[in-house]
């Protein structure tokens, strides 16, 4: 019989996201406890079990066989432990405190305007929100939920669509008074073109051609923008023309401050939006799943 002073299930968790984040201190910031604590947690689990789990001779921690079984073992035992806990807890609201963290632009047009409705229906939960554009680590982070627009890159993260957005080129009224409107693709090369200051999947504008192909004209102008919203603002400052998601861009459209142009070059491209989660063993946080659930039913791009 195991001993009662081994909290076995404590140990398996702190093992597991060791290496679910590479490394102690990862692990020591997400339990907020220092990185000797956690490898000594993990130390004493090794004595316990009589075998080496991880290798640390190099400086990226490395599973050893045994250590692999276990991970893959405790990964299940932690699942159905949650799943128990959830099945009791199953009458009860969700609660607790859900970090979410959303790019600029999406933030202040959609999830903002949200986050009253979804707090008065679940009284219990409290919101973190961060608004940036820069691309963060969950993990890291320590966030529950980042929604981001444009392609997926490569993750073990999961992912949720709650729509898309098609892509304008845009400029103001005053600004094509003062430079002209651009006619075709190749007119943009005489036009301040406005950019971001950070590497995109896409590194220009897709415009089609006479022959119905697909080119791409470089954003090269006088001004860098880190996030969408900011371009946006000089846009309408009528500095330049800007490329954006028509969901930046609707209400000035709508109210004559901004006006596409070149639509008849538009290849109709579009980019997806999706909250990034993380799930382990197919469970999630009730508070997690309150908020997902609330953002399909009602976000509307």
């Amino acid at each position: 019989m195991a001993r009662l002073d081994v909290n076995r299930s404590g140990e398996m968790e702190v093992f597991s996201r060791v290496v679910e984040l590479g490394g102690f201190s990862a692990a020591a910031r997400d339990f907020r406890m220092t990185p000797s604590a956690v490898s000594k947690l993990v130390a004493r689990l090794e004595r316990r079990l009589g075998v080496r789990l991880i290798n640390r001779s190099t400086r990226k921690l490395q599973l050893t066989p045994e250590g692999v079984a276990f991970h893959d073992r405790a990964m299940r035992i932690l699942s159905d432990l949650e799943t128990a806990e959830r099945e009791a807890a199953s009458g009860s609201a969700p609660r607790g405190r859900l970090r979410v963290n959303c790019n600029i632009a999406f933030g202040l047009h959609y999830l903002l305007p949200l986050v009253p409705d979804f707090l008065a229906r679940h009284p219990d939960i409290s919101v973190d929100v961060t608004l940036t554009d820069a691309v963060v680590d969950l993990l890291e982070e320590r966030a529950d939920v980042a929604i981001r627009v444009g392609p997926l890159r490569e993750s073990s993260l999961l992912a949720r669509k709650l729509g898309e957005t098609r892509n304008l080129t845009v400029a103001s009224p005053d600004y094509l008074r003062r430079h002209g409107e651009p006619k075709n693709p190749a007119d943009l090369m005489k036009h301040n073109r406005l950019g971001f200051c950070f590497i995109r999947l896409i590194e220009g504008w897709p415009f089609l051609d006479e022959t119905g192909q697909v080119i791409y004209v470089p954003p090269l102008g006088n001004a860098l923008v880190s996030d969408g919203e900011a371009m946006r603002a000089l846009a309408l400052a009528g500095l330049g023309i800007a490329r954006l998601g028509e969901f930046h861009l609707r209400q000035d459209i709508k109210a004559g401050r901004l006006v596409p142009v070149l639509e008849e070059f538009n290849p109709g491209d579009t980019d997806p939006i999706h909250a990034i989660f993380v799930g382990q063993g197919g469970h999630l946080p009730s508070r997690v799943r309150a908020f997902l659930d609330f953002l399909v039913e009602r976000v509307r791009v």
